[in-house]
């Protein structure tokens, strides 16, 4: 461990964006959340990280942090701040505290002198408010004499089974270089589908709460045998038992459509743009968000268990949730696509090993 470079996680949740990091060589020394359900996941998933139940609005988090590494030399900070604030969806409120967590990652980054900092977040922060975010970030990292560089990077160019946008900023030490992305891994001919991720999995039509099971069908794709590396117990795959208006409803969607392929008086209580959407078992999934109530499985009358949207996000299966199944979901919907990470991390790597 003490070869490897050094990473602290803000705003970690369960630890996706580790993830990929240690799968690229990191050796993750802290996640940092204030979600202890959270924490819970990434202690369980991260055999030699510690975790730090923090809240970045607080001035004193910065010297806790810094007291959970003392002895280490930090190479690495990554974050992911919440991402209410700048999202799309919902209230676009400027003075929203939470668009302002990103401040911290710099007076962690200040005070570490690490030789890269990574901030990622929803595609919207480049251009919401004329640009104000995407600016005060970049300036942060000016001000740190970092180079800086930012892209946003669309998850099955890089073998993620799902459609999901997420902007990535990146300041490098000046001596090491500018950062330039990942050149894609995949074209849109070869990407990852749904049925390419989760068609091995149980069915759960009628065991709909079974906790800790077997795999009933072997592995059919090498995506899925990647996923099954290293476990032979099937976690996380508990279905959500639907009332039968419900399973009505779900199996009037053709697949791939959504309510607007419902008849007419179907489905009425749900009519936004995400409503009542199937998967299609030949493209990457709908983004997976911190829900579990609009999107159903490509063939099944039912939406989709902690295990399948995991899998749509490229955790493997022997990364086990904890906590309650809503908090289970939130935590792989907020979370970076291991996947994704690990291939921000090893290109990383390329400008990390220059000796400046």
């Amino acid at each position: 461990m003490e070869n490897k470079l050094k990473v602290i996680d803000l705003f970690s949740g369960c630890g996706g964006f580790s993830y990929g990091f240690e799968s690229a060589g990191y050796h993750v020394l802290l996640g940092v959340d204030n979600d202890k359900a959270a924490l819970e996941t990434f202690k369980a998933n991260h055999n030699n990280s510690k975790v730090l139940l923090a809240d970045l609005h607080l001035e004193n988090a910065i010297d806790d942090i810094i007291n959970a590494v003392k002895g280490h030399k930090i190479d690495v900070i990554i974050a992911g701040p919440p991402c209410q604030g700048f999202s799309l969806t919902g209230a676009r409120q400027k003075d929203d505290d939470r668009n302002k967590l990103f401040y911290s990652v710099f007076k962690l980054a200040k005070r570490l002198n690490p030789k890269a900092v990574i901030i990622e977040n929803v595609p919207g922060l480049a251009t919401l408010y004329d640009g104000h975010a995407k600016d005060a970030i970049l300036k942060e990292f000016k001000k740190l004499k970092l180079t800086s560089n930012f892209k946003v990077l669309f998850a099955p160019d890089y073998e993620v089974p799902q459609i999901r946008k997420r902007i990535f900023f990146v300041g490098l030490n000046s001596k090491l270089g500018k950062f330039e992305f990942p050149k894609e891994i995949l074209t849109p001919d070869k990407y990852n589908t749904t049925s390419i991720a989760i068609s091995d999995l149980p069915s759960r039509v009628k065991d709909f709460g079974i906790e800790n099971d077997k795999y009933d069908k072997p592995a059919k794709t090498l995506y899925q045998k990647n996923m099954r590396s290293g476990t032979k117990v099937l976690y996380n795959h508990v279905a959500t038992k639907h009332t039968d208006h419900v399973i009505n409803v779900i199996s009037q969607v053709p697949e791939g459509g959504n309510h607007k392929d419902l008849p007419k008086g179907v489905g009425d209580s749900r009519k936004f743009n995400e409503a009542w959407t199937r998967y299609h078992s030949n493209k990457p999934s709908k983004t997976i968000d911190t829900g579990h109530r609009n999107h159903f499985h490509y063939k099944y009358n039912r939406v989709p268990t902690v295990r399948e949207n995991a899998r749509l996000q490229s955790f493997p299966d022997s990364f086990v949730f904890h906590g309650t199944r809503t908090q289970q979901n939130k935590q792989v919907g907020n979370a970076v696509p291991p996947l994704l990470g690990f291939h921000v991390a090893k290109h990383l790597l390329t400008f990390l090993n220059k000796k400046p």
